[in-house]
């Protein structure tokens, strides 16, 4: 009994995080360019109990180990981000841009306790922010973060122009005595799988610790070619969080905490009756 007492407990804080994830979906349904993160659990370790004779341990095409497998309950493995594209919204505005493929994102530079890496987002709300020289501005995101372009720097361009868009393929294209200038093109990365990304808030994901998984960094995400691009100006791409889906996922994991909770209940009352008993 003291085995099922402990696998409930056990299954209870990991549903705590299912319970905390959904919650946090549904908070940013709203949010542009956000991406649904769902919940994959395993199983702890188990003991088998050999309660089979040889012959029938031996099964033909048996692939399972044989016997009773006792475990001691479930966790969160990992976390799944679904970088598919949401729906597009139209804005009218030059600097908004919606990437139009699945798992692109764009990369951004992000500077945190004095450390410096790339990471990566859907958000395609771009502004232009005023550079330390003066004379010239910066691509940023929402947040002030610098947008890479393909040489993997900073976009930055002078301050002298009349108007600034970002066309199909995402080069920042402006115009200066009425002739189209090409100031860069956006950086565009592909996740090949998701899964590994870390989410770092704002909307901004970076790449894991390397000596915790069995993959490179290319493969996990890897740089496409600029004419690979595909980005829709003046759009920005909503949340791709299905609410319903999210109802339905909250309430399986209250019930699933609820049957836990009355698993260590009844546990502690058979254990008094046990006691009185005595």
């Amino acid at each position: 009994m003291s085995r099922m007492n402990v696998q409930a407990a056990v299954t209870m804080n990991q549903l705590q995080n299912k319970l905390d994830l959904v919650g946090h979906n549904v908070a940013n349904s709203s949010t542009t360019g956000y991406k649904n993160q769902g919940a994959n659990f395993t199983s702890l370790l188990y003991r088998n109990i050999d309660n089979f004779s040889d012959e029938e341990a031996n099964a033909l095409n048996r692939e399972t180990p044989h016997g009773i497998r006792q475990g001691v309950g479930a966790r969160l493995g990992h976390t799944n981000i679904d970088l598919s594209v949401g729906s597009l919204q139209t804005t009218e505005r030059n600097l908004d841009v919606a990437l139009l493929e699945d798992n692109h994102m764009l990369q951004v530079e992000v500077t945190e306790n004095g450390v410096t890496e790339p990471r990566f987002t859907r958000d395609g709300t771009l502004y232009l922010q005023p550079t330390e020289a003066g004379d010239t501005v910066m691509l940023t995101t929402s947040d002030g973060h610098p947008v890479l372009g393909q040489d993997g720097e900073p976009i930055e361009f002078a301050d002298d122009m009349e108007d600034v868009t970002i066309n199909e393929t995402g080069e920042v294209v402006t115009i200066r005595d009425g002739a189209e200038v090409v100031e860069g093109q956006l950086s565009v990365a592909e996740a090949i799988r998701p899964q590994f990304l870390e989410p770092t808030g704002n909307n901004l994901f970076r790449l894991p610790d390397l000596t915790e998984v069995a993959y490179e960094a290319d493969e996990i995400i890897t740089e496409i070619p600029g004419a690979d691009n595909r980005i829709q100006n003046q759009t920005l791409e909503q949340s791709n969080v299905d609410l319903q889906k999210q109802m339905t996922d909250l309430l399986q994991a209250q019930r699933a905490y609820q049957f836990n909770a009355r698993t260590i209940s009844m546990h502690d009352q058979m254990r008094g009756l046990v006691n009185q008993l005595r």
